[in-house]
């Protein structure tokens, strides 16, 4: 008798285990979508160090950029605006560490070059 209930209870286990099958949809508001862009956008420098090559005008920095993609292909470069001049920033980096290393080559070619703190240690 102890076997036929054993085997009922496992087998009503198994069919209990098996019926927790089924499919999930999430629908998420567009608006949250817009938000995250708007956060990482905003939060973009936070955190990271950066070297800065140069600033000027527009056609400066443009060129500077340029110059340094070819130069530094592994690290990006931007132009930030910052009145009344058009600034080049290269790279994100974790540590200070890291930053100088890098510096340390970048300041042989780019000798204006600086390495700037995060913005979120400043605050």
């Amino acid at each position: 008798m102890k076997i036929i209930v054993s085997i009922i209870l496992i087998a009503a286990s198994i069919h209990l285990g098996n019926a927790q099958e089924g499919i999930v949809t999430i629908e998420q508001d567009a608006k949250i979508s817009k938000l995250m862009d708007i956060y990482t956008r905003a939060n973009s420098n936070r955190g990271y160090y950066t070297i800065q090559l140069g600033f000027g005008s527009y056609e400066d920095a443009t060129e500077l950029k340029t110059e340094s993609g070819i130069d530094f292909p592994q690290y990006s470069a931007k132009i930030i605006f910052d009145s009344p001049t058009y600034r080049v920033h290269m790279g994100r980096f974790k540590t200070k560490l890291e930053a100088e290393r890098t510096f340390k080559e970048v300041r042989k070619k780019y000798t204006e070059s600086i390495v700037l703190k995060p913005e979120s240690m400043d605050k």
